[in-house]
């Protein structure tokens, strides 16, 4: 019998970039959304202020943004949104309640190490669930840092290079990981559960999704429309 290895790009489920590559796959929003309403709780976040340091065009900055006191954004590229800033040559020393990205995923570990020293509260990085295999990262990172919660998408986000795609598919499977000081030794595994058809909004992949070129201030919860946090004793 022949068998012939499928080798499509959603079967494979890997993503190669070169070295110097931006790793632009800008995030679906409802997978931030997932973020607070399923795992940190929206109650708990509410007076905070966060930093979005790899934010591309803004897909997770303007999910985040309803959620939290205060939101400041930068990327290393000039997409046109929020500050132009090397996220990594910022002093090191606490300017944030929470840092919460989608790192370039050669660059995740760095994020991971450079944030810890800046956020006050926490840390949470969308990265491939390949991320917490290799010997090597959990000598680095995982056996000094124990995540305080590891969580995982039960379904796919599908993300496309440059764009959003409201029909993308993908093979390859994501999960939040979450420090949160003071640290722990044990790590809490969770499923966020099926939820992008109640987080996903049809003006999520419309231009004026993405209509502010600076995020700073506040904006209240309530008249922002979000629900109150669905699994607050995570």
């Amino acid at each position: 019998m022949n068998v012939t290895q499928n080798k499509s790009h959603a079967v494979m489920a890997q993503r190669y970039e070169a070295a110097d590559s931006l790793d632009d796959f800008p995030t679906p929003p409802w997978a931030t959304r997932a973020l607070i309403e399923h795992v940190l709780g929206v109650d708990d976040v509410g007076s905070m202020s966060c930093l979005e340091p790899a934010c591309g065009r803004g897909h997770m900055a303007e999910a985040l943004r309803p959620y939290f006191r205060t939101l400041e954004v930068s990327d290393i590229g000039g997409y046109g949104y929020g500050d132009r800033r090397d996220f990594l040559s910022i002093e090191s020393r606490p300017i944030t309640d929470w840092v919460i990205t989608n790192p370039p995923f050669r660059l995740a570990e760095d994020f991971f190490l450079h944030a810890h020293q800046i956020a006050r509260v926490g840390v949470a990085l969308l990265v491939r669930t390949v991320f917490l295999e290799s010997i090597g990262r959990h000598q680095r990172v995982f056996s000094k840092f124990s995540p305080t919660m590891v969580a995982q998408f039960s379904e796919r986000v599908p993300m496309v290079k440059g764009r959003l795609d409201p029909k993308a598919s993908t093979a390859t499977g994501y999960a939040w990981i979450i420090w949160r000081k003071p640290l722990v030794q044990d790590t809490r595994l969770v499923w966020i559960p099926r939820c992008r058809k109640v987080l996903e909004r049809s003006t999520d992949y419309e231009p004026g999704f993405l209509s502010h070129s600076s995020v700073t201030g506040k904006i209240s919860r309530e008249s922002a429309g979000i629900s109150k946090d669905l699994f607050s004793d995570l």
